[in-house]
C-alpha cells in the first residue's frame, strides 16, 4: 500500500497534474493507499557555464536546495566505486535503489519489474510475484503490491545498505557487501530469472513460508511458494539443502547461480536451459522510415555453464501487440495486463508513425474574423505569462503562445505572429542566461540541470524534468520553424540542446546526462518521480505532458535538420502513445481487472493504476491531466476513438454532468473522437468560460472547427514525413504535411496518396477515404477473396488499383538470420473472415532484387491469428530465395519450399494475416515489389 501522504501545503483546485509532486508538498486527494548535443562532459569550475549565447550555473542559486533525502538531508548517488562517474538514470523503476529518499532506508523501496518484484534488504533482494489485484482507496486504485515469495542471498549476508552497481537500457544490477561477504543480483523488466554472483557465503533462499518442492535434480530445485512455482539453479555439482523456509547450496568454488519465477511447473526444462545465460546487458534500436517506427529489444547474455546464450523474455501488452516474432505459450499476470514469453534474446516491434503537426490544417470553417479577436487577447495582454516564475508554470505560459504562433501565421496574421515570437525568445532567454532571477543549474553529483525558480520537486526530488522542459523543448520547435538564427549553436539552440540531454538524452556514452533519464524503454512511458520511493513503486500521472516532450523532439529536430532527434522523438511518442492506450485508458478492456470500475486511471503506478491525481478528486482534472497540453503532438490519442467516448462518459458520470473547470481541454479531447459533439460544447458556451491555465480560446476555437470541418484524424493512414497527418469526414480525408527543410518534397502516405510540399511550408490537399471509427487500427478495404497484394505502408488488400511501388528489405547486418525474422518488413490485413480450404497450402508470388549486392537471401514467414486477438496460432516459414548480383527483379516462390511451420490452421474469425519478408544472409538491403499482380499471398481459405 502506498503511504497516505501528509498535507504541508495546498494547491489551487486548478493546478496541472504532475505524476510526482512530493511528499513534503501534497495530498493525493484521495488517500491513495499508501549526438554531439551540447559543451563538455563536466562543467568547469567557474560559477557561469557559457552555452552558446546563453549559460548556466554550477551551483545552486542563494537558499535553494538540491536533492534531499525526506527530512532535507542533501543527498547524493548510492553507487559502487565501479559506477560512480555514470551519469544515473534518475526516474527509473529501481531508482530507489540509487536515491536514498528516506534516511532510514539504505536499501530500496518496491521495485516492479514485472512480472517479478523486488524490495533490496539487508539479506539480500527480496523477490515476489503478485498475482491478485486487490482494489482499495474507495475503489479508485487497483495495485499487484509487492509481497515477497522468498530471499535471495548468501548465508550470513548483512548488509549496511544496497547500492546500484551497473545498469543498462531496463536492467539493473544492485550491489551488498557486508565485509565478508559481496552479492550481485541482476534484474530487469520482463526477466523472469534473478541472476545472482556472490562470494564469500553459500547461496541462500529463505521462502515466506515453507515451500513445497515438485522437483529435486540436485542442482536445479523446483518449489512451490504462495502459489508460485520458482526453480533455482546452482552450478553444476551442487546440490539445494531445504531446511524449513530455509534453501542453500554451496558454490563449489563458483561464484554464480540463478532462480526463475515459471508460468507453471512443466515449464522448468524449458527455463532450464536458460538457467545459466546471465543476461549482462539490454538495449534498445529504433528507426523511424516510411511513415513506420520500429524498435528491436536485445538482451546480451554469458555462459556461464555450456554454450547457451538465449534466454526468455516476457513481453508487456503493448509490445506483444505489435510484434511478428514467434511467441511460446507461456504467459505471466502483470498490472499491465498478460505478458506472453518469447525464447530469443530479441524481439521487434513495428508501429505506424504518429506525426506531429505545427499546426491543424487550414479550413473553411474557421471564422477569421473571431479568431483574429482570440488572437488578439493573448498577444496583447497585460502579462502573457500570467505571474508564472518557476520552471513548470512558465514552461505552460510558453506553451500557450506557441500554439499560437503557426496558428496567426496561417491567417496571415504575421505581425502578430512575429509578436508571440518575441515574448517567448525573451522569456527563454532570461532562462538561459545565469545569474538572473531564473536561470539553470548544473548538478555535478546527479549529473542533472535544474530550474529555479524550481516546483513540484524538480529541484529536492527530480522530479518531473521531462514535463517541465517539455514546454521549452516544444516552444523552440516552434521558434525554429520561423527563426534558424535564434536557434544556432552559437545563439541560444546550446541550452534547448542541454534540456534535451537532461531528460531525453539519445546519448549511452555522454557522461554528463544520463540516457533516456525519465523514458523506461520496455515499460512503454516515462516516470515522474527522481526517487522512486514510494511502496507503489513510480508513478506518472500527466502522460500527455511526457508525449509534449517527445512532440517537441520531432518539432525540434525536424526544425533544426536533426533527423536522428526528430526520430528519437517519433519513437518515444508512438512508444507511449500505445502505453497510454493500454495502461492509462485500457482501450481493449484488457488491462484493468475486472473489480476496478473505472475506464481510465489518472496515474500509473508500478504496482498498477489509480483514478485519482496528487493534487484533487475533481473527475474532469483526472480525466483532464493526460490530455494537457493539446498540440499537433496530441493526434495520436484519436487512435482509440471509442476509448475517448467512453472516457468522456466516464467524466461526466462522475462529475454529476459536463465539465466546467476544465472544459476546453475536454472539448479538444472529445473532438478527436467526434467532432460534432465538441464544436456543440463550444457553441453552447459562446465563448464564455475561463481556460485552462494552458489554454487560450484562440487555440480552442480553431482546434475545435478545424476538426469539425476536416474531420478526426484517421490514425489508419501514415505519411513517410513525421511532420504529417491525415483526417476524415464523410468520406473525404484530408492530408497534411509540414516540410521544415530547404527543398520541396513530396510525402507519400500509407493509402497511396501523394502531397507535394514547398520548402518550408504546410500543404494540404483532400482525396477519398473513410473515417474507420473506433478500434484498433482497422483495414482500409474490407477483406474478401483470399487473395491479397502487397501494399506499401505494410497493407495487404484485396484492391487491385493501387499504383506499383517498391519498399526496402533492411540488411541483416552480416549475421546468419535465417528462419529468424530480423528487422523484417511486414504487410497485414485484418478482420479476416474463412474456412480452411481443403488440400490447399498457402501460396505467394513475389519479386525481390538485390541490385549488385552478393549473397541476399530473403526469406518470408506467413502468420495466421485465426481470432484477431494478437496470438498467432500457425506460423510457416519458408526456405530463402538466394538472388542474383544483377539488377533486377526476381521472382520468389512458395516453391523454395516450407522450412518450419507451428501451430494449426483453422476457421478465421476476425482475424489477422501477416507476411514477413526479411533477409536472412549478406549485408546489404534488398527491395521487394508492391501494388503488382507479381506481389501477390494467396491463403487457403474459402
Amino acid at each position: 500500500m502506498i503511504e497516505v501522504l501528509l498535507v504541508r501545503t495546498s494547491l489551487s483546485r486548478l493546478a496541472p497534474g504532475l505524476a510526482s509532486r512530493p511528499a513534503a508538498a501534497t495530498l493525493l486527494a484521495i488517500a491513495v493507499a499508501a549526438v554531439g548535443l551540447g559543451p563538455a562532459a563536466s562543467p568547469a569550475a567557474a560559477a557561469t557555464i557559457p552555452a552558446g549565447a546563453g549559460s548556466y550555473s554550477d551551483s545552486r542559486p542563494a537558499g535553494t536546495s538540491g536533492p534531499t533525502t525526506n527530512t532535507g538531508a542533501p543527498v547524493t548517488p548510492k553507487l559502487t566505486t565501479a559506477a560512480r562517474d555514470k551519469p544515473v538514470p534518475t526516474n527509473d523503476w529501481w531508482s530507489s535503489l540509487a536515491y536514498q529518499r528516506y534516511g532510514d532506508n539504505p536499501y530500496s523501496t518496491p521495485m516492479y519489474g514485472h512480472p517479478l518484484t523486488y524490495q533490496a534488504k539487508a539479506s539480500g533482494l527480496e523477490v515476489g510475484y503478485p498475482t491478485t489485484p486487490a482494489v482499495v482507496g474507495d475503489g479508485r486504485q487497483y495495485e499487484y503490491a509487492h509481497k515477497a515469495d522468498l530471499t535471495v542471498g548468501l548465508s550470513g549476508l548483512n548488509s549496511p545498505d544496497t547500492k546500484a552497481d551497473a545498469w543498462s537500457d531496463w536492467t539493473v544490477t544492485p550491489y551488498w557487501a557486508d565485509g565478508s561477504r559481496t552479492f550481485r543480483a541482476t534484474i530487469g523488466h520482463g526477466m523472469p530469472f534473478v541472476y545472482a554472483k556472490g562470494s564469500g557465503g553459500d547461496a541462500r533462499i529463505t521462502t515466506a513460508s515453507t515451500p513445497t518442492v515438485f522437483s529435486d535434480q540436485g542442482n536445479v530445485l523446483g518449489i512451490t511458494v504462495a502459489g508460485h512455482h520458482y526453480a533455482l539453479f546452482a552450478p553444476t555439482g551442487s546440490d539445494w539443502n531445504v531446511s524449513g523456509t530455509a534453501i542453500t547450496a554451496g558454490l563449489g568454488g563458483k561464484d554464480y547461480f540463478s532462480l526463475a519465477v515459471l508460468p507453471s511447473t512443466d515449464a522448468l526444462a524449458t527455463y532450464k536451459k536458460y538457467a545459466f545465460s546471465f543476461v549482462t546487458g539490454s538495449q534498445v534500436a529504433w528507426q523511424s522510415t516510411g511513415g513506420n517506427v520500429r524498435a528491436t529489444y536485445s538482451l546480451t547474455t554469458e555462459a556461464k555453464e555450456g554454450t547457451e546464450r538465449g534466454t526468455l523474455q516476457a513481453l508487456y501488452r503493448h509490445q506483444w501487440l505489435h510484434t511478428t516474432d514467434a511467441l511460446t505459450p507461456y504467459t505471466y499476470v502483470s498490472p499491465r495486463g498478460t505478458m506472453k514469453v518469447r525464447e530469443s534474446a530479441s524481439f521487434t516491434t513495428s508501429q505506424k508513425n504518429n506525426g506531429v503537426v505545427p499546426a491543424l490544417p487550414a479550413s473553411s470553417g474557421v471564422d477569421k474574423a473571431r479568431l483574429i479577436g482570440y488572437l488578439n487577447e493573448v498577444a496583447n495582454a497585460s502579462d502573457p505569462f500570467s505571474g508564472a516564475a518557476d520552471t513548470y508554470w512558465t514552461g505552460k505560459a510558453l506553451g500557450r503562445l506557441a500554439q499560437l504562433v503557426p496558428v496567426a501565421d496561417q491567417i496571415g496574421e504575421t505581425a502578430t505572429r512575429d509578436k508571440l515570437l518575441g515574448l517567448m525568445k525573451g522569456r527563454l532567454q532570461e532562462w538561459f542566461t545565469a545569474g538572473g532571477a531564473s536561470e539553470f543549474s548544473y548538478d555535478k553529483d546527479w549529473k542533472t540541470l535544474t530550474g529555479y525558480p524550481a516546483s513540484y520537486g524538480s529541484d529536492t526530488e527530480l522530479n518531473d524534468h521531462h514535463f517541465h522542459y517539455s514546454y521549452y523543448v516544444y516552444a523552440a520547435g516552434i521558434i525554429a520553424q520561423y527563426d534558424q538564427a535564434w536557434v544556432a549553436d552559437s545563439a541560444w539552440g546550446t541550452m534547448i540542446k542541454h534540456l534535451i540531454r537532461d531528460t531525453a538524452n539519445p546519448s549511452r556514452t555522454d557522461s554528463a546526462y544520463p540516457f533516456l533519464r525519465g523514458f523506461d524503454v520496455y515499460a512503454g512511458h516515462s516516470w515522474a518521480s527522481g526517487h522512486q520511493g514510494f511502496a507503489a513503486g513510480n508513478n506518472q500521472e500527466s502522460s500527455s505532458e511526457s508525449i509534449n516532450l517527445s512532440a517537441g523532439l520531432v518539432l525540434w529536430g525536424a526544425a533544426t535538420g536533426d533527423t536522428n532527434l526528430r526520430d528519437l522523438g517519433s519513437f518515444l511518442l508512438t512508444t507511449e502513445s500505445e502505453a497510454i492506450t493500454q495502461y492509462w485508458f485500457d482501450a481493449d478492456q484488457q488491462v484493468f481487472p475486472a473489480s476496478f470500475g473505472h475506464d481510465t486511471v489518472g496515474m500509473v503506478w508500478g504496482s498498477g493504476g489509480a483514478y485519482s491525481t496528487w493534487w484533487t478528486a475533481n473527475p474532469e482534472e483526472i480525466h483532464g491531466i493526460n490530455v494537457l497540453p493539446v498540440t499537433g503532438g496530441s493526434l495520436h490519442l484519436a487512435r482509440e476513438k471509442a476509448a475517448i467516448k467512453r472516457n468522456i462518459a466516464e467524466m461526466e458520470r462522475e462529475n454529476g454532468g459536463p465539465a466546467q473547470e476544465w472544459r476546453d481541454l475536454l472539448w479538444e479531447f472529445e473532438s478527436l473522437a467526434d467532432p460534432a459533439a465538441a464544436k456543440a460544447k463550444w457553441d453552447a458556451a459562446n465563448g464564455n468560460y475561463g481556460p485552462e491555465q494552458g489554454e487560450s480560446k484562440a487555440h480552442t476555437y480553431h482546434w475545435i472547427t478545424t476538426l469539425n470541418t476536416v474531420g478526426a484524424p484517421d490514425m489508419t493512414v501514415s505519411g513517410d514525413l513525421p511532420t504529417s497527418a491525415v483526417f476524415s469526414k464523410d468520406g473525404v480525408r484530408t492530408y497534411t504535411a509540414h516540410n521544415h527543410g530547404s527543398t520541396a518534397r513530396t510525402v507519400t502516405f500509407s493509402d497511396g496518396k501523394t502531397l507535394s510540399v514547398p520548402a518550408r511550408s504546410t500543404a494540404t490537399s483532400t482525396g477519398p477515404g473513410g473515417d474507420p471509427g473506433p478500434g484498433p487500427d482497422p483495414d482500409p478495404e474490407p477483406p474478401t477473396g483470399n487473395t491479397f497484394r502487397l501494399k506499401s505502408g505494410g497493407i495487404l488488400t484485396t484492391a487491385t488499383t493501387d499504383p506499383a511501388g517498391a519498399d526496402t528489405v533492411a540488411s541483416a547486418d552480416g549475421v546468419n538470420r535465417d528462419g529468424t525474422p530480423y528487422r523484417p518488413t511486414v504487410y497485414e490485413v485484418k478482420k479476416v473472415n474463412g474456412k480452411v480450404a481443403s488440400g490447399v497450402a498457402t501460396t505467394f508470388r513475389l519479386r525481390v532484387d538485390a541490385g549488385t549486392k552478393v549473397g541476399l537471401a530473403p526469406q518470408v514467414r506467413v502468420s495466421y491469428d485465426l481470432t484477431g486477438d494478437g496470438t498467432f496460432d500457425r506460423a510457416e516459414t519458408f526456405r530463402y530465395f538466394a538472388t542474383d548480383p544483377v539488377n533486377g527483379w526476381e521472382e520468389y516462390t512458395q516453391a523454395s519450399g516450407t522450412q518450419a511451420t507451428t501451430g494449426s490452421l483453422g476457421e478465421l474469425k476476425n482475424g489477422t494475416v501477416r507476411l514477413e519478408i526479411w533477409n536472412a544472409l549478406g549485408n546489404g538491403t534488398s527491395q521487394v515489389q508492391t501494388g503488382t499482380d507479381a506481389a501477390v499471398l494467396k491463403i487457403p481459405y474459402v
